[in-house]
Formats: structure tokens, C-alpha cells, sequence
């Protein structure tokens, strides 16, 4: 995923947050890559799905529910990363 994706996602059109929404995107891959304990491959749709959440939940401040919300994909994440 790159960044321009994110912000069509987030339905942001200018450019003044570019390098928050970029540490978002990094922050995010970090946090999944480390619920799956693999690096993991953003092209795929689940893992761009989950990280496009994760920015949105962040973007918006709202971090803290995240795993909760998305408790149920993270877990088959963690699921297939084990049995790769």
C-alpha cells in the first residue's frame, strides 16, 4: 500500500498531512507485523484491508479500540502467519 491509497481511503485530497499519514502507514505495519511475528506483504487484500483500518482508527484517534474492534482478523492473521 502507498500512501496515496491511504489517503483516498481517508478521503484526504491535501498534501499538509503526507508525512503523519506516512508515519501512520509505518506505525501500522509495524504493530501487524508484529501481531503476525513475520513480515507480512501490503499488496495482499487482508493485510492492505487491516492496515488501512488501523490508519483510519489512529487518524481518528481512536487507537485504543482497534484491537478490540478487530479482534477476530488479527487472530486469523496471527493464525496464517504461524502456519506459513
Amino acid at each position: 500500500m502507498n500512501l496515496e491509497e491511504l489517503k483516498s481511503y481517508l478521503n484526504i485530497t491535501w498534501a499538509e498531512e503526507d508525512l503523519f499519514l506516512q508515519a501512520l502507514m509505518e506505525e501500522g505495519i509495524a504493530f501487524l507485523e508484529e501481531i503476525a511475528g513475520i513480515a507480512l506483504d501490503f499488496t495482499k487484500n487482508t493485510n492492505k484491508s487491516l492496515l488501512k483500518d488501523y490508519c483510519r482508527y489512529a487518524y481518528n484517534k481512536q487507537i485504543e479500540y482497534f484491537e478490540e474492534n478487530f479482534a477476530s482478523k488479527l487472530l486469523r492473521l496471527q493464525i496464517k502467519s504461524a502456519l506459513k
